[in-house]
């Protein structure tokens, strides 16, 4: 789809461009513009330029998203380097947006600083946690977080206080047109080999257990309340099903991989058939964890 954006936004996109390299599934279909925004604020700049009926989408490292076969009718904005800085500030952790998950817990624990141990045991970068409240072994981005500043879609800039967020199992009340800019953690410091001990008990976990390995989007579905849904695909007979490239790991049954050059539409139609199975046996109705987005062919 062709919009009518200023000469001076067109000069500085990327028209017709293909999404499949900028996900963990490497599948999926193209956006109609890119933009990677240096810092924020060349982000305001662009946003304050951009008519406010053009769809946008801020991509993180990719890796808990489906990216449709017909790609993104609109513009997919990516945060550069600006939005990388990481510092202790008045025992506060501030974070850009665009740190990953794993570089935070590494940097907590060379502070020696507790509790954010989980994170690295959650790919992708921590604007997008924050977004969907991510957790695993027993923690949640809510359960260490103080606050966030946005930038909503007429490029303004705000800070909304932890309980403003909203935060719910796997989301909160960010929604596609407010961009995190920067998070500020709690600092609790403790033992460092403790937090290093804790740390790697996850890593190893994960080895174990998780297909990490392959081409996948992490977690498919949300645990549903008072059931594992890794256990209710597995007892629906799903692991190692197939559709077209797209196949159940054998692994972990809530861990869709692309085996052989899946479409994105092999991928969600695998998710909907897995979706049928638990409801048929169980009566319990499983949600997608996984983001998808764009349009069918």
């Amino acid at each position: 789809m062709k919009y009518d954006l200023p000469l001076k936004i067109k000069d500085r996109l990327k028209e017709n461009y293909s999404l499949s390299k900028q996900t963990w599934f490497q599948t999926g279909g193209k956006a109609d513009y890119f933009y990677q925004a240096k810092d924020s604020q060349d982000l305001k700049n662009i946003l304050n330029i951009l008519p406010i009926d053009v769809p946008i989408y801020i991509l993180g490292a990719g890796s808990n998203l489906l990216i449709r076969d017909g790609g993104f009718r609109g513009i997919i904005i990516k945060l550069g380097k600006g939005f990388n800085n990481l510092n202790i500030k008045d025992d506060i952790i501030v974070a850009g947006s665009a740190i990953l998950d794993t570089t935070l817990s590494k940097y907590a624990l060379q502070n020696s600083i507790k509790n954010l141990e989980f994170l690295i045991g959650i790919p992708g970068k921590i604007g997008g946690a924050v977004k969907m409240n991510s957790g695993c072994f027993g923690m949640e981005i809510k359960d260490i977080i103080n606050g966030v500043v946005v930038i909503n879609r007429n490029g303004e800039e705000i800070y909304l206080e932890k309980d403003s967020l909203n935060f719910q199992y796997r989301g909160s009340s960010v929604d596609q047109n407010t961009i995190i800019k920067e998070i500020f953690f709690e600092v609790n410091y403790g033992n460092q080999k403790e937090i290093l001990q804790k740390m790697n008990e996850i890593i190893n976990k994960r080895e174990l257990t998780q297909p990490i390995k392959t081409k996948t989007g992490g977690s498919t579905f949300k645990n549903p309340k008072g059931y594992y849904a890794s256990k209710l695909i597995d007892e629906s007979n799903c692991k190692g099903l197939k559709v077209g490239g797209a196949m159940v790991s054998n692994k972990h049954a809530n861990f869709i991989i692309n085996q052989d050059n899946a479409t994105a539409k092999d991928i969600e139609d695998l998710g909907k058939i897995i979706i049928d199975k638990v409801k048929n046996k169980f009566s319990v109705q499983l949600e997608w964890e996984i983001k998808i987005i764009g349009s069918d062919i």
